[in-house]
């Protein structure tokens, strides 16, 4: 079925237009985004059930966005009484008019911006869900939760506990303006297993998940990534520490994200060019990786929960090619950055929540697929590891270094895995050396989304990444 849209935000729909109308009376640029989202969140474990009707993206509210003489000021509203506009605007313009003179007593200076682009537009978008969080059976999905926590404990006597969780949210967002009418809804779902195992005192756990821009049917496919789940858990009691050194490697598609992520994720977002902040406002149209390396970025090029019709400042969702068999060819920019820079938006710009500032923001990150199986890749390895699992991942834009945090490396001597594993493993490096060093990339690839990412330590997002595998060249400890 097609996800609906709020009725609430469809309520109150005329009489944010008619705000905006008023507002744009005294300002040369008025916009509203308002939004309303639903969810639920279920956490089980051996001796714990947590169920929860919030959500990282739970909200609701009316953010307005005004600008007079290329200075930008936002306020931001959540009553459900939107039936007087013409009090509304009286009361928003007084905000922002007391904040406009407290900056000008302050003597602060802001960035001259030009008028965002306001031609007319309407559009309504409707994604696919079968099951919406809030028609869900939260009760019958906390028990398929805890059966699968139980079925887990049950496979090993290494199992010490489980942890299942599970969250779906229900999307609506509306973007005003005086040239603007936009609405969508859609859904987005994720879930993970977490087993903890022991012996003989060593303590591993392990993280499997799933994610997609669907409802709350796709705890289906959690169920199905059980036995994985638990067994990588068990195998890494016997893992070893790797020695450290430079290795020939090969990243699974969730290190692969992991990569696309730290390495071009941050560090191409413009609003860090604006502040040069960024290694990557010197790289574009330069060499950046080998001729393997094309990578996109955008809420259109994969279906994940990063994945959406328009972003939080009215424009529509793009699909950018960031890096094209090697040369860094774009980032990806907010509208305000892209004014200030001279270039185009590219539907990435996205709030925390309708109270929080505009960032530009990444999306889904992801390499495109090569020509290679993942079986001739390993042949090809003289001596070196196959790298699976992401678990963290840090990266100065600045200087453009990286590090990843690996979960296990399944060692590779003459073509051929040994059995050996080693974990955890520290992969670190310089972006364009890293991908410089990219020489086959798999025919398949995955996404990944179970995860949010912050800007710095704050605003955080859902972001999803991937690709296929990778063979390159790493410093591994």
């Amino acid at each position: 079925m097609k996800t609906p849209f709020s009725p609430y935000l469809e309520s109150i729909r005329e009489n944010v237009k008619t705000t905006v109308n008023i507002l744009a009376g005294d300002y040369d640029y008025v916009s509203a985004l308002c939004t309303d989202s639903k969810g639920i969140g279920i956490s089980v474990s051996k001796h714990a059930r947590n169920i929860t009707n919030n959500t990282l993206i739970n909200e609701r509210g009316v953010v307005f966005r005004v600008c007079r003489d290329k200075g930008y000021s936002e306020y931001a509203v959540n009553t459900d009484d939107f039936s007087d506009p013409a009090a509304l605007a009286a009361l928003i313009k007084d905000k922002i008019e007391a904040q406009r003179a407290r900056l000008g007593d302050l003597a602060v200076k802001y960035y001259d911006t030009d008028l965002i682009d306001d031609t007319r537009l309407e559009f309504f978008g409707q994604k696919e869900c079968e099951i919406l969080p809030e028609e869900a059976d939260v009760t019958a999905l906390a028990d398929r939760l805890k059966k699968l926590s139980d079925e887990g404990l049950a496979m090993s006597k290494d199992m010490v506990d489980l942890f299942t969780r599970f969250s779906s949210t229900h999307i609506s967002k509306m973007f005003i303006s005086p040239g603007r009418d936009l609405r969508q809804a859609y859904c987005v779902s994720e879930g993970s297993l977490m087993p903890f195992v022991n012996r003989d005192g060593k303590n591993k756990d392990e993280y499997v998940s799933v994610s997609g821009d669907v409802g709350a049917e796709l705890i289906d496919e959690l169920e199905g990534r059980l036995k994985e789940a638990v067994e990588a858990a068990v195998e890494l009691l016997d893992a070893t520490a790797i020695k450290p050194g430079e290795y020939e490697v090969i990243t699974d598609p969730e290190v692969t994200g992991l990569i696309a992520h730290e390495a071009f994720g941050h560090g191409v977002e413009m609003d860090m060019f604006v502040k040069n902040r960024a290694l990557g406002k010197s790289y574009v149209g330069k060499r950046v990786g080998s001729e393997q390396v094309t990578m996109h970025e955008g809420a259109l090029c994969i279906e994940d929960v990063a994945s959406y019709f328009f972003d939080d400042e009215g424009v529509m969702a793009g699909d950018v090619t960031e890096i094209d068999k090697g040369i860094l060819k774009s980032g990806i920019c907010d509208s305000l950055s892209a004014l200030r820079l001279g270039t185009a938006p590219t539907g990435n710009g996205k709030r925390e929540r309708f109270s929080h500032k505009v960032y530009t923001r990444m999306t889904n990150t992801i390499f495109d697929s090569g020509e290679y199986s993942k079986e001739e890749m390993i042949s090809s390895v003289k001596y070196g590891y196959l790298l699976e699992g992401a678990r963290s991942g840090m990266e100065d834009p600045k200087h453009w270094g990286i590090q990843c945090i690996v979960q296990r490396g399944r060692e590779i001597k003459d073509g051929k895995l040994t059995g050996k594993v080693v974990s955890p493993i520290i992969m670190t490096g310089y972006v364009p050396d890293l991908l410089g060093n990219i020489s086959m990339c798999s025919s398949d690839r995955k996404s990944f989304g179970s995860g949010a990412c912050g800007k710095g330590y704050k605003e955080w997002v859902k972001v999803s990444d991937g690709g296929p595998y990778l063979k390159t060249i790493a410093r591994l400890g």
